[in-house]
């Protein structure tokens, strides 16, 4: 299986869910950025939560 990177604005390079921060209060999460809290697109977001590192 490939694992899903996700480039962020700030230079990180996203691809596990330690990576990520998860926002609730909406119907759906709201996944962001560990380091500087830029949203991350949602279907990427939802590949790269059920990354785990090996």
């Amino acid at each position: 299986m490939r694992t899903t990177e996700y480039r962020c604005t700030c230079g990180a390079v996203l691809r596990y869910r330690q990576d990520l921060l998860k926002e609730s209060g909406t119907v759906s999460p709201t996944w962001k950025c560990k380091d500087c809290l830029t949203p991350v697109p949602g279907m990427v977001a939802e590949k790269i939560s059920h990354q785990h590192p090996s």
